[in-house]
């Protein structure tokens, strides 16, 4: 796009900003795409003039469209700002977008009014749709990134989550584990139990792979590997929740468990837990008879 296109749209903008700016606010909040449920009516006419004035400065400095220079960088800081906010309260990818491309119509409104030679508004529409359509661009770009960013966030949350490390009794951990075991889960698990075993200065850590649905080579390696990361602390680990299918696996993938003791249920891991550590449990004969 010719620099004398992005200068006069530039003027045309500075003159009249003020009413482009009341045509597109308005615009926006009769719009069927508005979320006032997720911004408020404030928020969004601040962000539209924060926008509207970097917007209008930089085409006044630019020599062209390349929106990367130094020229565009507080047009791109606000972009940036604003899609990532949207991105993390929950606005679509093309909610987003819309916040740059709905500008187009006040500003075209505002071209035909000033410019009434057919072929300079045509290349004025063109300048400015060329302009747009890349910072409409760049807020998906920031809005994908956010969102992952958002994803990748709560998967840590999940996995912090579904790895808890449960006190049973004094000396005694345990951590049941359900669903797949990967290695960045391991690492959640093996960090967190380590972090108990010298919080609570337990020497016993009974894991419970009851509700992990396969076991393979991976998976058994990554059990040893948080045994052996507890005995470097000091804690003996027991593998529960061995079922008949498991007991299989490992046999089949020939995987050494070495002396890592299992039991086939919680229950009686905890028993030998509460005989190693010299736990004695017995009933109340008053009480069952009650019962």
């Amino acid at each position: 796009m010719p620099a004398i296109t992005l200068t006069r749209l530039a003027e045309i903008l500075a003159r009249h900003q003020d009413d482009v700016l009341r045509d597109w606010t308005t615009q926006q909040l009769k719009s069927a795409t508005r979320r006032s449920d997720l911004l408020n009516e404030s928020d969004l006419r601040e962000n539209s003039r924060q926008f509207l004035a970097a917007f209008t400065a930089a085409l006044q400095r630019a020599k062209g469209d390349d929106i990367t220079g130094s020229d565009w960088a507080d047009v791109r800081e606000i972009l940036t700002s604003i899609s990532g906010s949207r991105a993390t309260r929950g606005f679509t990818p093309s909610e987003t977008a819309m916040f740059v491309f709905s500008l187009k119509e006040p500003v075209f409104d505002r071209l035909r009014h000033e410019i009434k030679d057919v072929q300079p508004l045509a290349e004025e529409i063109w300048g400015t749709t060329t302009i747009l359509d890349k910072l409409g661009l760049l807020t998906t770009e920031v809005y994908q990134r956010a969102r992952e960013s958002v994803i990748k966030r709560q998967q840590e949350d999940l996995i912090e989550l579904s790895t808890p490390v449960v006190k049973l009794w004094d000396g005694i951990l345990a951590v049941p584990l359900i669903g797949t075991l990967d290695s960045a889960r391991t690492q959640v698990v093996m960090e967190n139990l380590l972090q108990q075993i010298v919080d609570t200065g337990s020497g016993l850590a009974i894991i419970d792979i009851t509700g992990v649905p396969t076991v393979d080579t991976l998976v058994a390696q990554h059990l040893l590997k948080t045994v052996a990361a507890a005995r470097l602390m000091g804690a003996d680990c027991i593998i529960s929740g061995v079922r008949p299918q498991i007991a299989q696996t490992i046999v089949h993938l020939g995987v050494n468990l070495g002396d890592v003791i299992t039991k086939p249920t919680l229950a009686l891991a905890l028993a030998l837990a509460f005989k190693r550590t010299g736990v004695v449990v017995s009933r109340n004969a008053a009480l069952t008879a009650q019962v």
